[in-house]
């Protein structure tokens, strides 16, 4: 499978992108305490429904030994870094964070994006968790352009975060998109000297997903073979968007839902 989309495919990602976006965007907005995961994954799945979309985390599948996940929406919440199940009588509260994680197939390509929402009040260093979280995934957008390398981009996330006592996620990295879900090339967040060396391309297609815990990087799966927290209890931010690879620089496939429009 080529690492590379054609520029109809990416007209198509286009699409896609803001489709995922405008949902993201709605689902966001609903984000607030009282509300349920059930009704913010079931929410998402109606928009996708009325554009002729596809959830591409519905049903999706990572080994014999456990289920399908069971939603449109990862739903991940404060210790919780990513794939967080959206279950019933799950409930918001007061001085959450709340990963939203969202990805959808329309016209037979995909795209992926995730957003972190504070919830209420919360004290000053989950509040710059957030921020900084954000903020290095725009770092990491700086490096990308042809010609630059894969490589480039976990090392500028890796600079701007280490100084602030972060621990970066190492056990999830961001990844090529567009035919699959999931797709080479890996892109992790951090220093990574055992990757192979890629070297960014017109026409290439990334999710760039910087997770990061206020403690420790370290991490575990829970019992429901999802969910994966951070391994010291601490609060964990994620921020995710899918690009095309331009001569200059980036286009982005899926803009931003905590902009304004």
């Amino acid at each position: 499978m080529s690492m590379k989309k054609t520029p109809e495919e990416i007209a198509k990602l286009r699409a896609c992108g803001a489709l995922l976006s405008k949902t993201l965007r709605e689902v966001r907005a609903q984000c607030v305490a009282g509300a349920s995961t059930e009704a913010l994954d079931a929410l998402a799945r109606k928009r996708f429904a009325e554009a002729g979309g596809t959830p591409s985390f519905l049903g999706y599948l990572i080994g014999d030994d456990v289920p399908p996940f069971p939603g449109a929406l990862c739903v991940s919440i404060n210790e919780e870094v990513v794939h967080g199940l959206p279950i019933p009588n799950r409930t918001i509260k007061d001085g959450d964070i709340v990963g939203l994680d969202i990805g959808v197939w329309l016209d037979g390509v995909c795209t992926d994006m995730a957003t972190t929402v504070i919830v209420g009040e919360v004290d000053q260093q989950t509040r710059q968790l957030v921020a900084d979280t954000r903020a290095s995934l725009e770092v990491a957008l700086g490096q990308v352009k042809a010609g630059n390398w894969v490589h480039d981009i976990g090392a500028a996330v890796e600079d701007f975060l280490l100084p602030k006592k972060y621990g970066i996620v190492k056990d999830l990295v961001g990844h090529g998109v567009g035919h699959a879900v999931h797709e080479e090339p890996q892109v992790p967040n951090y220093r990574e000297p055992r990757a192979p060396k890629i070297r960014l391309e017109t026409g290439m297609v990334l999710a760039l997903e910087p997770m990061v815990n206020l403690g420790t990087w370290r991490v575990r799966l829970k019992r429901d073979g999802w969910t994966v927290v951070t391994a010291d209890g601490s609060r964990s931010a994620h921020f995710e968007v899918t690009v095309a690879v331009t001569d200059t620089g980036y286009e982005l496939l899926t803009p931003w839902p905590d902009v304004k429009e």
